[in-house]
């Protein structure tokens, strides 16, 4: 009766108590909703990165795009330069007025360096990428469009401007811009070069290119028309009035 007794206890105590199953269970509860927990901060974390880092990309290449642009702008404005220069040589009488022509058509590049200096600032760029021959052709890149604005813009401008090379004929017309046309022609190879390799390695398409391209610049265009554009409309309406009015007030018969 006694063994009974005792059996009949160390069931009730077993039932009592939590058993295995439902601890197990509930340790299993918890560590679901964890991995739940962290594995959606974590693709959350990724998704974020994977957006920061495609922004940098097309921000970069865009920047890219725009400088290949201007030194295809003055790469031709050089070579007008030497026509401008051919036809001075085989008409000296052309030279006071055609020696202004020049100055126009000096080859120059324009561009902010702020893209640059974003790209440039941090290591986290380099991590965000995680394609360090991707980062190194940019620098490179950005190296050369400061090499070619110098050696060439700069020289150019210095000499036919600074030191007054457009004002005497014989120095005019005898100076060699071929050695120009000719480097401006490597540079223009190079950049087009380190361009495509960029493209290719982040797998940026011509027309996703074009489409961020259409949309920066037509974020640009809708600012300047609520903006700015509206107030230089205003000022040169009232400059205009001003005008006309102090005109009526001088005697010009």
């Amino acid at each position: 009766m006694n063994a009974k007794l005792h059996i009949l206890e160390s069931i009730k105590d077993f039932i009592a108590k939590p058993s295995i199953k439902q601890f197990a269970l509930s340790l299993l509860a918890t560590t679901i909703s964890i991995a739940l927990t962290f594995g959606t901060a974590a693709i959350i974390d990724y998704n974020k990165k994977q957006a920061d880092k495609r922004e940098i990309v097309m921000m970069v290449m865009y920047d890219m795009y725009n400088t290949m642009k201007e030194v295809e702008t003055a790469d031709a404005n050089l070579r007008q330069c030497m026509e401008t220069q051919l036809q001075i040589a085989e008409d000296t009488t052309l030279f006071e007025t055609r020696k202004f022509v020049m100055v126009r058509q000096m080859p120059r590049i324009e561009y902010t360096e702020t893209v640059e200096q974003i790209f440039s600032s941090s290591i986290e760029t380099i991590n965000t990428l995680g394609n360090v021959l991707f980062v190194e052709n940019v620098a490179q890149f950005y190296r050369n469009r400061k090499l070619y604005k110098e050696s060439i813009c700069d020289i150019l401008y210095n000499d036919f401007i600074i030191n007054q090379i457009i004002s005497d004929m014989k120095e005019f017309v005898s100076y060699d811009l071929s050695i120009f046309a000719l480097m401006s022609k490597e540079f223009k190879r190079d950049f087009r070069q380190l361009y495509v390799q960029c493209q290719q390695m982040m797998n940026v398409t011509d027309k996703q290119l074009e489409t961020y391209r259409r949309e920066r610049e037509n974020l640009g265009n809708e600012a300047l028309m609520e903006g700015e554009y509206s107030d230089i409309s205003k000022d040169a309406m009232d400059l205009e009035r001003r005008i006309n009015e102090a005109v009526e007030k001088l005697d010009l018969n």
